[in-house]
């Protein structure tokens, strides 16, 4: 056995080395990013980010400039960098709208874009400090090879060239999530601020994020499968692993390893009581048996998020009062999805969700014998939002809005009952979602993270089916051990 598992080491090892040499003999200009020449099995040629032609960000910049006013310029600034410690940077995010725009996944950039220059990207210089460090990043040749730039100068002639660009235009749109005073300082721009020519960019930009293309389609269902079958992994995990923070990075774990470069926000794990805090985030207890665990997380694929939630007994079976509960959380969120399509709003779907949950707690018995109604306290939340770049995309766009083909939304009715609630005691500390990521359709509507179970009989099924078999391995790899 240890001849062969040598041999087979070795043969591992060759190819190993053989994959090296073939892919160092490779040339290719490092952008600071992916591109088609530096990772091949990520990116076809033609695209500047996985997945997103150059054909379709430069379809976005005609785009945003049909909906912006005659002479005006538009600024967008990357996402600054934000540290963790004097020399440690948090992992960086690019800005939604910045990204939408150029495709430029990395900091220190500003894009401008007018009738008159087209897009016009100032590129940060780098050093030969800075690349010994941080490596390569993308500067002024990468603006028109790898982002299809008009124009392209490096970040110290902004000074020289952008106060002309803004003194020439009747109104001046920038990304005010991101401003940088590398311009909001130049004296151009305080003037047309003062004289109340500057609005706020992202009403137009989320206004085109609103409605999602078939390649951010593709995107949006690979983030949301990968999703599915990491909570779904995270699930069956739960019943012999019933801490909050090992599920948070068993999540992340599963996500990863299915290509996700992230987190879409911190993974919200509530055991027990904690599953009524709407936004818990600590992550550090051992959740008791017989309680429950909501799990509301989401993962991002080359800039597009998923967000889902479950709610399950890790040990295996809901209490009869839990099931009642959850059963009227399941029945909303069903009923829901059956609202959903063109021409209907989430404002329309909230109001639908809040008037089945008021009935549903008061024939469950959570209403007060005096007739209070304690609604607002047990679910402050709107039943969705809409999806895309952001986890709360498009967040200019109102929830009356008509819904469209191509708007990707989320249906996540829930109940969050605190310890300090004043109606049954039975009820108190207990917290249950089901949350589920939609796609409007022409003729009605997709669930996208439908492969994650939700009904009671099949949740349960498969925790107690795995937990049976996790026991055989067990008692096989026990035996095993110690023969």
């Amino acid at each position: 056995m240890q001849i062969l598992m040598r041999k087979l080491l070795q043969r591992i090892s060759c190819r190993q080395v053989n994959g090296r040499r073939v892919y160092s003999t490779k040339s290719f200009v490092d952008s600071g990013q992916p591109t088609p020449a530096s990772h091949p099995q990520l990116m076809k040629e033609g695209e500047i980010t996985p997945g997103i032609s150059a054909e379709e960000y430069i379809s976005r910049r005609k785009r945003l400039l049909e909906i912006l006013p005659e002479n005006s310029v538009a600024i967008l600034a990357a996402a600054p960098e934000k540290m963790m410690t004097d020399v440690v940077p948090y992992p960086y995010r690019q800005d939604a709208n910045y990204l939408y725009i150029t495709g430029c996944q990395q900091p220190g950039g500003v894009a401008v874009l007018s009738h008159e220059c087209g897009l016009c990207m100032f590129m940060p210089e780098t050093s030969a400090h800075d690349v010994i460090w941080k490596g390569q990043i993308a500067g002024v040749d990468a603006a028109p090879e790898t982002f299809k730039a008009d124009k392209a100068y490096p970040m110290s002639k902004i000074q020289e060239i952008l106060p002309d660009m803004i003194g020439r235009s009747s109104k001046l749109f920038h990304n005010q999530e991101t401003a940088v005073q590398t311009y909001t300082n130049l004296e151009a721009f305080q003037k047309a601020d003062f004289y109340g020519a500057v609005r706020n960019l992202s009403r137009l930009t989320h206004e085109l994020r609103w409605v999602k293309s078939p390649a951010e389609l593709k995107l949006m269902r690979e983030s949301a499968s990968i999703g599915c079958q990491a909570l779904l992994q995270t699930m069956l995990h739960s019943k012999s692993h019933p801490y909050e923070g090992l599920l948070a990075a068993k999540f992340e774990y599963e996500c990863k390893m299915r290509g996700a470069q992230r987190m879409a926000f911190n993974p919200v794990v509530g055991g027990g009581p904690n599953a009524a805090v709407i936004h818990y985030s600590r992550n550090d207890q051992k959740i008791d048996d017989g309680d429950l665990v909501l799990m509301d997380v989401g993962c991002e694929l080359h800039g597009y998020v998923s967000d889902m939630t479950r709610t399950w007994p890790p040990c295996g079976s809901f209490s009869s009062l839990e099931e009642a509960l959850y059963d009227l959380i399941l029945q909303t969120n069903k009923e829901c999805l059956k609202l959903c399509k063109p021409g209907a709003s989430l404002l329309q779907i909230h109001h639908y969700s809040v008037g089945m949950l008021r009935k549903g707690l008061k024939e469950i018995g959570i209403v007060n014998s005096d007739g209070t109604d304690p609604y607002n306290e047990l679910n402050p939340t709107s039943i969705g939002h809409y999806l895309g770049m952001d986890v709360h995309d498009s967040s200019v766009v109102t929830y009356e809005r008509p819904l469209e083909p191509g708007v990707v939304i989320t249906i996540e009715p829930g109940i969050y009952i605190p310890l300090s609630f004043s109606g049954p005691e039975r009820f108190r500390g207990i917290g249950i979602r089901i949350e589920d990521e939609v796609l409007i359709t022409e003729t009605g509507y997709e669930v996208l993270t439908g492969s994650l179970p939700k009904e009671i009989k099949h949740i349960e099924s498969l925790l107690n089916n795995f937990s049976s078999e996790t026991g055989r391995e067990n008692h096989i790899n026990a035996k095993a051990a110690t023969s």
